[in-house]
């Protein structure tokens, strides 16, 4: 199991001295931004899919600074209902997944989407309840007439490059909880499956513990995501959890992403090793930052810190003692 940060918080150095902190720091893994929110300040897609030598550079990198990459990030939302925002988002993806096949990257990372409600809606419906009626019908639509059909052909572009779609469960997509990541899972292929996220689970009230093992199940956790958050009960209690105060307001907030061991304590993050150890998952821990109370580099520092103790960095020996 590796410890992972996606590099975002670094755009403000080139993708060396990036790489030179992060390995000074014991990081193993890198996530990339290829696209998307995450952004492009350490690839040039464009580069990395015309130009050999490019692809060279990215690995001469990660061999100086014995890094590798864990995956490839483009989050955005390919099945948005203006077709130009569609056919951007999609072709960002499709190319992302290229590059993760001419690198030998095993993942990508990004997220479900979000349709309109009908084939006439301009702008993306977070549905997330079934009443009124017509509510149940436009969820529908959006799984049955669009999700599924995407992602099907997707599923099979990326199964044929071999690599893995890791998707974010994320509210005001889609897919944004365990059972709605498994439907999408079973319509498609075994290409499709999670970049496991709990800061969003969190706050939803699920358990990331039962969900890591509800997916585990299934072989269906292909990256994760190491990001915390904590549920301020003195405002949800008011206001509950569905909060479209700035993220900037803190105070005001009902809940806040925070760094690792900032929303949950050191023990928790042990239990989410611990239980991604049992379902089979020895991939990269990847830190995403997005703690408004602290500096990237800071939020970073403190994660690798509490992470550290947390993964296990040797196999499981042999079980003597049930001999």
């Amino acid at each position: 199991m590796h410890i992972g940060v996606l590099t975002a918080p670094l755009y403000d150095v080139d993708r060396a001295e990036a790489f030179e902190y992060l390995s000074g720091l014991g990081v193993d893994a890198v996530e990339l931004g290829i696209g998307g929110a995450p952004g492009t300040g350490h690839l040039n897609r464009e580069e990395l899919l015309e130009s050999e030598d490019a692809r060279h550079a990215v690995r001469d990198d990660l061999e100086k600074y014995d890094l590798e990459i864990s995956a490839l990030a483009t989050h955005n939302n390919p099945i948005h209902p203006d077709p130009d925002v569609a056919e951007q988002n999609d072709q960002a993806l499709r190319e992302a997944i290229e590059v993760a096949s001419l690198l030998d990257v095993e993942a990508i990372t990004t997220f479900s989407g979000l349709p309109g409600g009908n084939p006439d809606d301009t702008s993306p419906n977070w549905i997330t309840a079934p009443w009124p009626t017509e509510h149940a019908e436009m969820l529908e639509y959006q799984w049955e007439d669009v999700t599924i059909p995407y992602w099907e052909d997707i599923g099979e572009v990326a199964a044929d490059a071999g690599v893995n779609v890791g998707i974010e469960m994320h509210p005001n997509f889609i897919v944004y909880e365990p059972t709605g990541m498994l439907r999408l899972r079973e319509e498609t292929n075994d290409a499709i499956g999670a970049n496991f996220d709990p800061s969003h689970l969190y706050w939803q009230g699920i358990d990331p513990i039962e969900a890591i093992r509800f997916l585990g199940k299934h072989d269906a956790i292909h990256h994760f995501h190491a990001k915390d958050t904590r549920v301020y009960e003195q405002n949800a209690r008011v206001k509950g959890v569905l909060d479209t105060v700035d993220y900037t307001e803190e105070a005001d907030r009902s809940w806040l992403f925070r760094s690792i061991g900032y929303g949950h304590g050191e023990e928790h993050w042990k239990d989410i090793v611990s239980t991604l150890r049992m379902i089979g998952y020895e991939g990269a821990l990847s830190i995403e930052h997005e703690d408004s109370l602290t500096s990237g580099r800071e939020g970073l520092e403190k994660a690798v810190d509490v992470l550290s103790r947390a993964v296990f960095e040797t196999e499981p020996g042999d079980a003597y003692w049930a001999e």
